[in-house]
């Protein structure tokens, strides 16, 4: 149960805090950090259907797909972090998106030049030397060793 409900509740409280500092703390978030959501999103739909369906293995399963879903976002975060350091370079160039749909060529390049281009290679934000894709990477790899721990204990 106590797996169960932390695979739920760290990529909610990770996805909260990405989010957050998007939205309220206005850090922009790069491609790369838009990677590392995507596991978490697909873990808290596992984790959720984890307390609905019915059957022990099901929901055991379904608790062993989050926790890798969770350690493939703390991997991206090591990664991503590893470039912010510039320990290795990065595989993507830095990105915007601008919608251009119904409008002309002039106003679209106008709001290319305009849209905030974010470099993957530089954090926006530290604390303690570690940025946010570092500490993804520290929460979503301890939490899911945490997991499977609790797994392996109730075997």
């Amino acid at each position: 149960m106590r797996a169960r409900a932390i695979a739920l509740l760290l990529p909610l409280a990770l996805l909260a805090g990405a989010w957050g500092s998007q939205l309220i703390g206005g850090l922009q978030p790069c491609e790369m950090c838009h990677w590392q959501r995507w596991p978490h999103y697909a873990a808290v739909v596992a984790a959720a259907l984890a307390f609905v369906v019915p059957g022990r293995s099901i929901r055991l399963t379904l608790v062993v797909g989050a926790a890798a879903l969770i350690a493939v976002s703390g991997m991206i975060g090591v990664f991503h972090a590893g470039v912010e350091y510039h320990w290795w370079q990065g595989v993507t160039a830095c990105s915007t998106s601008v919608s251009g749909v119904g409008i002309s060529t002039d106003e679209m390049l106008r709001r290319i030049l305009a849209a905030p281009v974010v470099r993957c290679d530089a954090a926006q934000w530290r604390l303690f030397g570690i940025s946010l894709a570092g500490f993804n990477a520290i929460f979503s790899l301890g939490g899911a060793m945490v997991i499977a721990a609790l797994i392996r204990g109730r075997r």
